[in-house]
């Protein structure tokens, strides 16, 4: 890490995200903060006799607004990919690559490997990332043939559900007496076929497993990954919605994230899951979120948002657990009444929760996935509207895997915000067209043009490990929707490249109430800027998140990604070589400032939410 005083950074160029001044050369930095913006000359002119270095270190290089990743989890990311991991796409980590199983007798294959490479007959093998529609049907007697003694447990691809043979169930004690009686949260564990799943993993089966699937060293190390991992890719900041105290590692996120070497700023709100699930009366929700602040600071680079909070609607995309309007179909196409979506806080619940933490002024980001999810949170946020009017409350509709027109526009009209997971159409909609969705809904996932068109604020996140926290991948995923299988979801929800920008700096920034701090280069921000080998604007959009990222600035300090990780970020955004041309958008995608194109159109509109909704 290199400082100095007073510098003038120059570069080959400069995207700031800031409409003034969209374009730059040069950027003067002093104390981790931003002077001035602009053409070399008119940023000495503003030093106004200053002394000053010229810093040419980027002069060949393109600066953006330090990328963030609105929404993951660092616990989930750590130990996730510290596991075996056997999943749907190939996972490229630090020092280590995992290739993809893409069918039922693959899966197994990698698992009998993975068993016979641990020498401890005793040790667990644990597995993240499969999925039933790659890798065929997991139950107990399945894994009870991989190996009978061995206790395993397997996480499935969303996190949301858990597999074990006979041998874990019986090393964690779990047998039908224990798991019986308890509502809701027994109606979602099996113990006959070994899976639970939701609140009946998270409360019955996390708990127990936790002391070896988020052992102390399994953290640390999966931390140490997941930091060298993201700075591989440039993000500079995060946000953990919903640090679970009684599972999460405070001391070690702290002493590992908040150290000078970690170029990354790392910040967290506070859980309701963790109250709906003790059953916490809602007039006490907000004193003990209250209290819970109190457990980290709100400043600093290991921080906890004040007033902020997140709920949950309806289970996971991933797992097709999501609450959905219309019935979901069989292979046939037929409506099958067997598959049912899931309320992880059921809807009175949620809205008793909702209603206290709005009436008391609180910014909601609130977890949901089915198009029937989304309608049942609408209902409650006009409700605690009607009753309560609020501006610039900034309610966050997270994931948005499912939705309609209608309740696109139904957002812009409450004043809500959206921060979306574009991985899931390009993941996900060949394997959802064919099961679960049907082709018309699975291709329509993250209606990310339909919102901009609205002038509804969009941000983009990863969730980690649902998607790769790689934000170029992101943008790409938005801007080429191309799926594995070489086409295109949804053309017509495909976004410009500006835009698809926006959402991983100065939007992700909005949607956390810091877009004074970070996510554009504009004087008075922080002098931290992610640095490029290319320009986004110039290459093809179809490999706009292959640009290899040179390091980070983070706060006035140069951090380069280290010579062995320094490549582009990896992903299948395109496809098999994608035939996307940037006016299908109906815009020039790689001129955001033609005038009255549609993404010029998106944030003139966009700018006119926010005045509306900005608080009093």
């Amino acid at each position: 890490m290199t400082s100095t005083g007073a510098r003038i950074i120059v570069a080959r160029m400069i995207r700031t995200m800031d409409d003034l001044v969209p374009a730059a050369t040069a950027v003067a930095v002093n104390d981790g903060r931003i002077i001035a913006v602009g053409a070399l000359d008119d940023v000495i002119t503003a030093m106004g006799g200053e002394p000053f270095e010229i810093d040419s270190t980027h002069a060949d290089s393109v600066l953006l607004p330090g990328l963030i990743d609105q929404h993951l989890h660092p616990l989930l990311g750590a130990t996730t990919l510290a596991t075996e991991v056997i999943a749907t796409e190939d996972w490229v980590l630090p020092g280590r690559t995992f290739p993809a199983a893409h069918s039922h007798d693959e899966y197994l294959a990698r698992l009998r490997s993975a068993d016979a490479a641990l020498a401890d007959p005793d040790e667990w093998l644990l597995s993240w990332g499969y999925h039933e529609l790659w890798h065929g049907e997991l139950d107990r007697e399945v894994l009870d043939s991989i190996n009978p003694t061995r206790p395993i447990g397997i996480w499935q691809r969303s996190c949301h559900e858990w597999y074990m043979n006979t041998a874990a169930i019986d090393v964690l004690g779990l047998t039908p007496e224990s798991v019986a009686g308890r509502g809701a949260v027994s109606d979602m564990i099996d113990l006959d076929r070994g899976h639970a799943w939701e609140i009946g993993f998270f409360n019955l089966v996390l708990p127990k497993v936790s002391g070896e699937l988020l052992s102390i060293e399994r953290i640390s190390r999966g931390l140490r990954q997941m930091t060298a991992y993201l700075h591989q890719h440039g993000v500079t900041a995060f946000n953990e919605p919903g640090i679970v105290w009684r599972n999460e590692p405070v001391e070690l996120y702290q002493a590992m994230l908040g150290g000078d070497d970690v170029p990354i700023l790392s910040t967290f709100m506070v859980d309701g899951r963790t109250q709906a699930a003790l059953g916490m009366d809602p007039a006490d929700v907000v004193a003990d979120a209250t209290s819970q602040m109190e457990r980290l600071p709100a400043e600093g680079k290991v921080s906890l948002f004040r007033k902020q909070v997140k709920l949950f609607a309806d289970g996971a995309i991933i797992s097709q657990l999501m609450v959905m309007a219309d019935p979901y179909l069989d292979r046939d196409g037929n409506p099958d009444p067997l598959h049912r979506g899931e309320w992880i806080i059921e809807p009175e619940q949620l809205r008793s929760y909702f209603r206290s933490y709005w009436d008391a002024g609180w910014q909601i980001h609130t977890h949901v996935n089915g198009d029937h999810g989304l309608q049942v949170l609408l209902d409650i946020m006009e409700e605690c509207q009607q009753a309560t009017p609020r501006t610039d409350h900034r309610c966050v509709i997270v994931h948005f895997a499912n939705s309609n027109e209608e309740q696109v526009d139904r957002i812009a009209r409450l004043g809500a915000i959206v921060s979306a997971n574009p991985y899931y159409p390009v993941g996900f909609a060949d394997k959802y067209g064919e099961f679960g969705l049907g082709p018309e809904r699975a291709d329509a996932m993250v209606r990310s043009a339909s919102v901009l068109r609205t002038g509804i604020p969009l941000s983009f996140h990863s969730d980690l490990p649902m998607a790769p926290a790689q934000p170029l991948f992101l943008a790409a995923c938005a801007v080429n929707r191309t799926t594995p299988a070489g086409r295109i979801a949804g053309p017509e929800q495909r976004i410009s490249v500006h835009d698809a920008l926006r959402a991983v700096t100065i939007e992700a920034a909005y949607s956390w109430r810091m877009e004074n701090e970070i996510g554009s280069i504009e004087p008075g921000k922080a002098a931290t800027f992610t640095v490029l080998a290319g320009d986004p604007y110039e290459v093809d959009p179809a490999d706009m998140h292959r640009i290899p990222i040179v390091g980070t600035v983070y706060q006035g300090h140069w951090f380069p990604v280290p010579d062995d990780l320094r490549v582009a970020p990896l992903g299948t955004p395109s496809g098999g070589g994608s035939a996307f041309a940037p006016s299908a958008l109906g815009c020039d995608a790689h001129d955001a400032a033609a005038a009255g194109c549609s993404c010029q159109v998106a944030r003139r509109l966009a700018e006119a939410y926010r005045q509306v909704h900005r608080a009093a």
